[in-house]
Parts: structure tokens; sequence; C-alpha cells
């Protein structure tokens, strides 16, 4: 596993590493001045790093498995991370954080049994566009602003965008990939013993 700490693999566990200190601070704001301000500097970098590893695995020729696992999962450690914070901040939506949860369990699922098919699904234009939103609306939430649009702040309406892309892109891989629960053999049913 050491020779796959390569500078992507390493972007994705900064980025999984940021992940409690944004925390942290918007759980401290009221004990830390400016601190939605800091967690918006921290989380801005760890957000960025999401485009960089994939981009430098690509460019250097070097994904990896373990590269790939890392990229996902440091993805939506960061998003749900910062989501479940902003939802205790009053700053989030508990059912915007449901879409957004239920989606990534339901592609890890559509992956797992694509594997176990031996096929894959690689990331699409709406995968990416999705968590590109998801981190704008975050990132907008961090700094509220006191001002509101119609019925919502800013942020709210680049949640509702980003939870629109997500259910899209939701729909997308299901589209493309979901015929891989019509392969391969069907499993008796057997009932539990107790």
């Amino acid at each position: 596993m050491a020779r796959s700490l390569n500078v992507p693999n390493l972007l994705a566990l900064t980025r999984i590493a940021l992940t409690p200190i944004v925390m942290a601070f918007v759980l401290l704001s009221d004990q830390i001045d400016h601190a939605f301000g800091i967690a918006l500097a921290i989380f801005i970098p760890a957000a960025l790093t999401d485009f960089a590893d994939g981009y430098l695995a690509r460019r250097w020729k070097i994904t990896t498995v373990l590269g790939a696992f890392l990229d996902s999962v440091a993805d939506k450690v960061l998003v749900v991370g910062s989501l479940l914070v902003l939802i205790e901040v009053g700053r989030a939506w508990s059912w915007a954080a449901f879409i957004i949860i239920g989606r990534e369990i339901a592609v890890m699922g559509l992956r797992a049994v694509a594997a176990l098919e031996k096929s894959t699904v690689p990331p699409s234009f709406w995968g990416k566009s999705k968590t590109a939103f998801q981190f704008t609306a975050i990132g907008f939430a961090l700094v509220r602003g006191q001002d509101e649009l119609g019925p919502f702040f800013l942020d709210e309406w680049l949640m509702l965008v980003a939870v629109f892309a997500t259910v899209l892109s939701g729909w997308d891989y299901f589209r493309r990939y979901g015929s891989a629960f019509d392969a391969g053999e069907q499993v008796e049913a057997r009932p539990i013993e107790e």
C-alpha cells in the first residue's frame, strides 16, 4: 500500500483529514471569532483537491485502485461531514442531506453490484457536476449573508440546484448501469433461521 501513496492519493487523504477541522470550526463558531470564515478557508482547498487529484492521476498516468477508492470516499466524507455540521447550526436542510447521502449510498451499492459482475461504473459528467454544485452550496452556506433572495438565502438556492444535480446524476447512473442487477444467476431466497 505504501507504493500507492502517490501525490493524488495524498491529496485525497488530505481532503479526509481536513474534514473534521472544518467541522470543528463550524461547531465552535460561538466561541471562535470568524470561525465560519476560517472553516471556508479550509474547506476551499479541501474541495479543490478533489479536482486536482483526479487530474494529476490521469496526467501522470498513475491511476490506482486505491486512488479511485480514496477519491470517491474523500468526496463523500467532506460533503457529508460539512452537511451534518451545517444542519447542526441551522444552515442546511436535513431533507437535502438525506437525498444527497441516500444517493451516495445507492450509487455505492450499484458500483458494488457491478464489481461482482466484473464491470465498472466510471465517473460521469453529472456525477462530477453534482460534486461541484454540492461544494459550492456548502461553501456559500459557511459564509451565509444577511439578505434573503425571495424565500431563501443564496446558499439555499444553490443547495436546491445541488439536490437536483444529485438526483439527476443518480438517475443517470442507474439508467446506464442498472442492468448490472439483471446479470448473473438468480440467488434463491432462503428464510432466516432465528
